[in-house]
């Protein structure tokens, strides 16, 4: 069985924190930043927890791999990156809900 996945972007409030992730359950992973489920954790001590760019991919693999692709870029590119694809910047977190 191939399992499906996803590389996010998630940011902090004023948009200057930014962090890249991947998961096979977005809506359980976006809730675990905005829970600060992992105190510890990057996203935690700097809160990263605003959705604000995904893309879907049909295995977990291909998703990792692109999120190796977007770790790469500059901070324009990303930014150039989640422009196209939220003008906005508004926090998906709602829209993947009831996936």
């Amino acid at each position: 069985m191939v399992r499906g996945g996803c590389v996010y972007i998630v940011v902090n409030n004023r948009h200057t924190v930014f962090y890249v992730g991947v998961t096979s359950d977005l809506y359980a992973r976006v809730t675990e930043h905005r829970e600060k489920a992992y105190p510890r954790s990057f996203t935690a001590k700097y809160d990263v927890s605003k959705l604000v760019y995904y893309e879907t991919f049909y295995s977990i693999e291909e998703a990792i791999d692109r999120k190796k692709q977007i770790k790469t870029y500059s901070r324009i590119k990303k930014i150039e990156l989640i422009v196209a694809f939220n003008p906005g910047w508004d926090d998906l977190y709602e829209t993947v809900k009831y996936w």
